[in-house]
Order: C-alpha cells, then structure tokens, then sequence
C-alpha cells in the first residue's frame, strides 16, 4: 500500500514574485538563446520551401491520377 506523505502546497515568501518576476525570467532566458545566423535562417527557409513544394506536386498528382481512375472506374465522364 503506499505510504502518504504530507505535501505543502503553499507557496513560501521566495516564490512568490507575481508576474513582474515571470517577465524578468523571460527576459533572462531571452538573452541566452542562440540565435541562428542569417546563412542558417536562409538554409532552413529553402529547405522548407522545397519540402514544401515537393509535397504539393505529389499531392496534386496523386489527387490527378484517382480522379481520372473514378472517372473511369464509374463511367463519370
């Protein structure tokens, strides 16, 4: 059977801080993101963009091709 223990969920004086000190944490971890150059940035957008685009021709031929095979398939046309 497991043992319950007694948890205090009150907050104590050193955490409490409001949102004053959530906005001064955010700023903190800010300033230590790398942030990746503009040759990177650039990379990734065109690799994007490729995926992309690569993705949308073989979306578009495939809804091509099974509407032509319904068509045939069920006399649409």
């Amino acid at each position: 059977m497991a043992v319950k223990e007694n948890v205090n969920l009150t907050k104590t004086p050193s955490e409490k801080g409001g949102i004053s000190k959530f906005f001064r944490e955010v700023k903190a971890e800010v300033k230590r993101i790398t942030w990746p150059s503009k040759n990177d940035t650039k990379k990734a957008l065109i690799a994007v963009g490729v995926v992309a685009l690569i993705y949308m021709i073989l979306v578009g031929g495939l809804d091509y091709i099974f509407q032509n095979l319904f068509e045939l398939l069920l006399k649409l046309k």
